[in-house]
């Protein structure tokens, strides 16, 4: 219980300094910003690794894509990996809930970094032209999507089907798909204490090029992401 508040108010005050000092960026190239969210990855391993007795392993960095354009598919377990995996790959561009961008301060800068917002389970304007919107930022950037195909943050024992959003963006943008399996809802849970003196293990697995009907991808995704998981519990 100590640990998690020691934790708690070092992480957040840490987060909410970097956001302090970054605030001049706003108005600056977004370059400049982007490097506030990789310092912000950085700080969620220090304070994992230096207050819980965390260690991050790392498997599969020589999967990571290369020389081409590329999305990332991950599972979704906690807050850490919206954090971390911005260490990883290149500033990813995430795709996430429209509520989120309405937040003061924190939705300035997740416009200024370059995410979509999507609201979920709507049929909207916005929400129709959102392929569109995606392929039109990704063929302009140097920079990969990220996208969560499970939709929110799920227990780490839960196995629900990934949405058919990612199907989608994998047909509409005609690039390979990077999957990656974390397993750190068992260390930071989505509600209740979190755990030290445990391992996240990030699985970064082989690519999926072109050639798959969406939803034959959609579920080969699915299959290597949740079978990955089952193998590092």
């Amino acid at each position: 219980m100590l640990r998690n508040i020691i934790f708690s108010i070092i992480f957040f005050s840490g987060i909410i300094f970097i956001s302090i000092v970054f605030l001049p960026a706003l108005i600056l190239p977004q370059k400049i910003i982007l490097i506030g969210g990789k310092l912000m990855g950085y700080w969620t391993g220090f304070c994992l690794k230096n207050i819980l007795s965390v260690k991050i392993k790392i498997l599969g960095s020589e999967n990571i894509i290369d020389n081409e354009k590329f999305f990332i598919a991950a599972s979704h377990q906690s807050m850490f990996e919206t954090f971390y995996l911005q260490t990883i790959f290149n500033s990813p561009v995430f795709i996430l809930k429209r509520e989120l961008i309405l937040i003061p301060i924190f939705g300035w800068y997740l416009k200024k970094i370059g995410s979509i917002s999507i609201k979920r389970n709507k049929v909207t304007k916005d929400n129709l032209s959102f392929f569109e919107d995606v392929s039109k930022i990704i063929n302009k950037s140097k920079r990969p999507l990220i996208i969560f195909p499970q939709g929110t943050r799920v227990n780490p024992e839960e196995r629900p089907a990934f949405k058919k959003g990612v199907g989608r963006i994998y047909d509409e943008l005609k690039i390979s798909c990077q999957p990656v399996a974390i397993n750190s809802g068992y260390i930071w849970p989505k509600k209740g204490l979190k755990q030290s003196k445990k391992d996240i293990t990030i699985s970064i697995l082989p690519k999926i090029t072109l050639g798959m009907d969406k939803n034959e991808f959609t579920r080969e995704l699915e299959k290597k992401i949740y079978n990955e998981l089952d193998r590092v519990n």
